[in-house]
């Protein structure tokens, strides 16, 4: 199973637990924000630059197509903008966005509303979601979220893609400490073995469950 997103402990439907298993990212001194603003930087153009023609194309999430995975990522900046306010996020309906127009540069807006939701004060401090989780935890989850898509999103269109190298660092660690907790739950797919000499990301991509591999660049 390829990840998807589930979103563990953020919406009330999955048994999630908080342990210390989330304390590394939690206590790293990179803000939330800044991390947000530097994926950011590299996904929106990949979205905006995303073509009509490509929306029905295969992505590395076997679920999704361009349209859905980009409706999902829609879905992902604007919920997690709730959940930085310590409010609740809803995944039970996804609209299509592509079908309206302007949905472009409506996800550039959103994307900008979640990186200022996550830089206001507090968000990072306590709890968010319904399970309670650290609130640095569900930011790095949306972190996540906004960095392996836009990889979705530039393999599935035969583009490059090249994430933030502190955004890779920020999640490195994190991501393998989730791994076992996300796999039981169905978010990660299966760990996949890599040669020697590949890159941080291209590891961090197999941990989720992505083989960067089968998804070469064009």
């Amino acid at each position: 199973m390829t990840y998807d997103d589930t979103h563990p402990g953020t919406d009330g439907t999955t048994d999630a637990r908080v342990d210390e298993t989330h304390l590394d990212f939690e206590n790293s001194e990179s803000r939330v924000s800044e991390l947000l603003r530097a994926a950011a930087e590299r996904a929106v153009p990949l979205v905006e630059g995303t073509e009509d023609a490509a929306l029905g194309m295969p992505t590395p999430c076997a679920e999704y197509d361009v349209r859905a995975l980009l409706n999902h990522l829609y879905a992902v900046v604007v919920n997690f903008q709730a959940l930085a306010a310590k409010g609740s996020a809803d995944f039970s309906e996804i609209p299509d966005r592509t079908a309206g127009p302007g949905w472009r540069e409506g996800f550039a807006v959103e994307t900008r509303r979640l990186v200022e939701a996550w830089a206001a004060p507090g968000a990072e401090e306590g709890t968010s979601g319904a399970m309670g989780l650290p609130a640095r935890t569900v930011g790095a989850m949306v972190l996540l979220d906004l960095t392996v898509h836009a990889w979705d999103l530039a393999r599935a269109t035969g583009r490059g893609f090249e994430p933030a190298p502190e955004v890779v660092a920020g999640l490195a660690g994190e991501v393998e400490r989730m791994a076992p907790m996300a796999r039981k739950m169905g978010v990660f797919g299966d760990g996949v073995d890599l040669p020697d000499g590949v890159t941080e990301f291209e590891r961090l991509l197999a941990v989720t469950g992505r083989d960067p591999r089968a998804w070469p660049e064009a």
